[in-house]
């Protein structure tokens, strides 16, 4: 007998997976739509991104929605734009994989931790993210087209995390924590393969 997909058997799934990704950014093609399919190969990504959508059900109100992704986008943006220009933080792997385990504890604390907070963790995080893939990209490549591809893969991720918060508010709230662990545990998975 199959069991049903929950959220928190999909989370647990996707964390059992993160043990085996030793890096979600090893390299990838600059045009754009590899860049649109990258967010959904780099599992740090492609968990921090449906996070941020599930946050943002969970802790922001109904017309607000849509500032988690969105704030998350704009600094993904800059990222790329920083890596691009040579601006690349130290340990920025590891502060990706952190940001997942980080993305855990939001989803934990739902709207229990002040909005404006949640939002500058998500900026933090956005920032990495774009940096991770901004280093990537080999001289000469189509800087527009890439960022554009990733900005539409990372925003398909944030409507995916939008439903996956809006039927975790329907479910009992033991579900979001079994998610939010299981998120967690995948962001350390990760964590520890890049230290």
């Amino acid at each position: 007998m199959a069991l049903p997909v929950t959220p928190p058997r999909a989370f647990a799934v996707l964390a059992m997976l993160a043990t085996g990704a030793a890096h979600a950014h090893p390299g990838h093609d600059t045009d754009f739509a590899a860049a649109l399919a990258h967010p959904f190969l780099g599992l740090d990504h492609l968990l921090a991104m449906v996070a941020v959508g599930a946050w943002s059900v969970l802790a922001l109100p109904a017309g607000r929605r849509l500032v988690g992704p969105a704030v998350f986008l704009a600094l993904l943006a800059a990222g790329v734009a920083l890596a691009w220009w040579g601006v690349v933080p130290p340990g920025t792997e590891a502060g990706v994989a952190l940001s997942v385990a980080l993305f855990g504890g939001l989803l934990l604390a739902g709207a229990w931790l002040p909005p404006a907070a949640g939002l500058a963790l998500i900026g933090v995080a956005a920032l990495l993210h774009g940096s991770a893939h901004g280093s990537e990209l080999a001289p000469g490549a189509a800087l527009l087209a890439t960022a554009a591809g990733i900005l539409l893969g990372s925003a398909l991720l944030h409507a995916i995390g939008l439903a996956a918060g809006t039927a975790l508010v329907r479910l009992p709230i033991w579900t979001r924590q079994a998610a939010a662990a299981a998120l967690g545990t995948a962001g350390l998975a990760m964590l520890a393969t890049r230290l």
